[in-house]
């Protein structure tokens, strides 16, 4: 059985996909992008701001299926430029307690939706 999850703070899908799905204890997130859910807006001015409005994405889809961040697993970054690594990282990094951050993988890609600089996309477990 899964439970589709849905939330207003979080940009709605373009496409035929859902923010999240919750299969048991299990918490599957779509990758996020910088949209501000709020202007509708693509942030792309500062790959630290970019970061940020996607940890904040995140962070909505995992409030709606009574998550934080303490319960991600995995995590999957996408970008666009090896390069911005670092500032993708401590911005990341910043909701993680080391102790207890996820698994994770970073990959450049060719290109992302949008022309975004960075996706990410999570596993969590309750």
């Amino acid at each position: 059985m899964k439970t589709i999850i849905t939330t207003r703070n979080a940009p709605a899908p373009i496409g035929p996909y859902n923010q999240a799905v919750l299969a048991g204890n299990t918490l599957y997130t779509s990758g996020q992008i910088a949209f501000d859910p709020k202007t509708g807006q693509l942030i792309l001015d500062d790959i630290k701001m970019e970061t940020a409005q996607v940890m904040k994405n995140l962070k909505a889809v995992l409030e709606t299926a009574n998550m934080t961040f303490e319960n991600v697993v995995k995590s999957s970054i996408f970008i666009s430029n090896m390069d911005d690594f670092t500032k993708i990282n401590e911005i990341y990094g910043s909701y993680f307690d080391d102790s207890n951050a996820p698994a994770r993988e970073t990959i450049q890609v060719a290109r992302l939706p949008k022309d975004v600089n960075v996706e990410i996309s999570m596993i969590a477990v309750k």
